[in-house]
């Protein structure tokens, strides 16, 4: 071998090494087996517990199977940890077949020993299957759980599997007649995988089973619920219990897409982000020189609301064109009208769309906010953004959702483009309806706001844009008038005269005749000066802040009745199955003593 060959084949084991050494320490951090779900790991600290039993519980179409089979499928793929699956009612076929859908090959990977499946029936009458033929094809006999032992041994040995998954554990204890003491039988079941230091996903029915011991003997309990709440259907993942590890305890909602599981990034994340020093341009100059001539921050979140009609899609979307022809991607999310409807109306003004939708860098997602919901909605808003990597993301409009969905929704939304350094615009309509958009709470979490207004004065209704906040940035307090004409978005040079938002109500005579541009008769019109005008409409949204503030408070409080109540509830329901599994395996265990002293005859 030459000086050079060595050389290279020093530097690739050394790369080899290092690599693997990264995904050692990556699956092994404080213990934990990263599940490959995205999000999930975020909730738990990074996985489930490496070497020991998680339980996995959930109703029927909760998401069980596809979970179990994603944790392997993840691992094999991107830890390069060999798993086994171990199905007690579907076959290999059928899981193939199901997991297929969702982009997955299992085939491929049980053909490049990277996973195991293999299917056991356990059913009264035929648990002898249960022996029947191990994985290598040999007798094992048995009708206990040393049969299943075997089966799952030879398995774990043919691939070296370091994950495993029991699906469910319901069929297999039912299954067993011969189960005097389930819960001695499973904690052996237990500690024998945790013998074979393999980390183990076991699953399980939801709700009231007449047992939870399940719950006792695994190290970590994951719930999955899938739920309709007023006719629409959310799905949430909840840590239960996590031992000796901190975790999230919440509900979060997860989808499950044509691209498998995801799970988005709920909670807020710590502020101590980088944070970035490059402008991004609005595409309309005169508004970048309101702004110090550079336009907004890169990473910045960024407000515009106003009343109907007054411009916001449409700032939005010259906003998203000046990215495009920087050369950024955008995602448009589309909560209104669809993409067709807002390609057409913008080309009206001189923002063409289509050539950046045709060239790949605008990517329009039509959504109704409200249905399905925001817990499913979330989701899916994340996982477009993760599979288009935009640098713009545009969301037009919040005012679809909910105030409490927008609360629940924002935070963790914002954070995680942030922590992307993408810059997001948000447009939101400005209404008194009870149910209107939270605009303090949104106000607080923005970088910036603008506010497009609807002027009426002279007889006539003109628009009229402010900047009211624009974090870390010397900005312009003007009123500017702006025109939506063939040419494009004009916004003017100058303060905009008479700039009084109309109407304000109870005004007297003269000073309503000044502010709708006509005066009574024997009263002079003055028109009021910029200052004053810019003054006199502060004061107006600082007291519509106020009382809006008083209503949000007193519907929070509503709220957090409401919350109180259902959580005392599901603890009253959570004890009433506490008592019935006690008493259940009170009623067992009397019956198993009452069996155990019974005499027996003589043969």
């Amino acid at each position: 071998m030459s000086q050079k060959d060595a050389t290279e084949a020093d530097t690739a084991l050394r790369a080899f090494l290092l690599n693997a050494q990264a995904q050692t320490l990556a699956k092994t951090s404080s213990g934990k087996t990263p599940s490959g779900i995205a999000g999930f790991d975020d909730i738990t600290g990074g996985g489930l517990p490496t070497g020991r039993c998680s339980l996995l519980r959930g109703g029927a179409g909760s998401g069980k199977t596809l979970f179990g089979l994603t944790f392997l499928a993840e691992g094999a793929l991107k830890y390069r940890d060999p798993g086994v699956f171990i199905c007690f009612e579907e076959t290999e076929a059928e899981l193939s077949a199901n997991f297929a859908s969702l982009g997955y090959d299992l085939e491929q990977l049980k053909a490049a020993n990277r996973l195991a499946v293999v299917h056991i029936r356990v059913a009264r009458g035929e648990i002898i299957e249960v022996g029947g033929q191990d994985f290598g094809g040999q007798d094992v006999g048995g009708q206990d759980l040393d049969g299943l032992f075997l089966r799952i041994g030879q398995a774990i040995r043919a691939v070296g599997a370091k994950r495993v998954v029991l699906d469910p554990i319901e069929s297999l204890i039912a299954g067993f007649a011969d189960m005097a003491n389930p819960r001695a039988d499973l904690r052996r079941l237990f500690g024998w995988l945790k013998d074979r230091g393999v980390t183990a996903l076991i699953t399980g029915e939801g709700g009231p089973t007449g047992r939870g011991f399940e719950d006792h003997l695994s190290d970590c309990v994951i719930q999955l619920d899938h739920r309709v709440v007023e006719r629409v259907a959310t799905r949430t993942v909840r840590v239960v219990k996590y031992r000796g590890a901190a975790h999230g305890a919440d509900e979060y909602p997860f989808l499950i897409d044509a691209h498998g599981i995801f799970v988005p990034p709920v909670g807020p994340s710590p502020l101590a982000r980088d944070v970035s020093t490059e402008r991004v341009r609005t595409g309309i100059a005169a508004l970048d020189d309101m702004l110090g001539g550079e336009g907004f921050w890169r990473g910045s979140s960024i407000l515009v609301s106003g009343v109907a009609g007054a411009g916001k899609t449409t700032l939005a979307a010259r906003f998203a064109e000046a990215a495009c022809q920087r050369g950024e991607k955008v995602v448009f999310f589309a909560c209104e009208a669809s993409p067709p409807q807002i390609v057409r109306d913008m080309g009206s003004v001189g923002i063409a769309l289509q050539r950046w939708i045709d060239a790949g860098q605008l990517r329009f997602v039509a959504t109704r906010q409200v249905f399905p919901g925001v817990e499913t909605h979330l989701p899916r808003m994340y996982r477009e953004v993760e599979r288009f990597s935009p640098g713009v993301v545009v969301i037009d409009s919040l005012s679809t959702l909910a105030a409490s969905d927008a609360r629940a929704m924002l935070p963790g939304l914002i954070d995680a483009l942030k922590g992307r350094g993408i810059t997001a615009l948000l447009t939101a309509a400005e209404t008194d309806a009870p149910d209107a958009l939270d605009r303090a709470a949104v106000y607080a979490l923005m970088d910036a706001w603008l506010q497009a207004r609807m002027i009426e004065s002279g007889g006539a209704r003109a628009r009229g844009l402010v900047i009211l906040k624009a974090r870390g940035l010397a900005h312009s307090s003007q009123i500017r008038a702006f025109t939506l004409s063939a040419e494009g978005v004009k916004l003017g040079a100058g303060p905009m005269p008479g700039s009084i938002p109309a109407p304000i109500p109870g005004p007297s005579l003269a000073r309503a005749a000044a502010l709708n541009g006509a005066a009574p008769a024997g009263v002079t019109r003055q028109e009021p000066s910029p200052e004053v005008s810019a003054a006199e409409a502060a004061r107006r949204h600082e007291a519509e802040a106020k009382k809006r503030m008083i209503e949000i408070r007193r519907r929070e409080l509503g709220a957090r009745i409401a919350s109180l109540q259902t959580k005392l509830a599901q603890s009253e329901r959570e004890a009433d199955m506490l008592f019935a599994r006690q008493q259940g395996a009170e009623e067992a265990a009397a019956q198993f003593r009452r069996e155990a002293a019974r005499p027996r005859g003589r043969t």
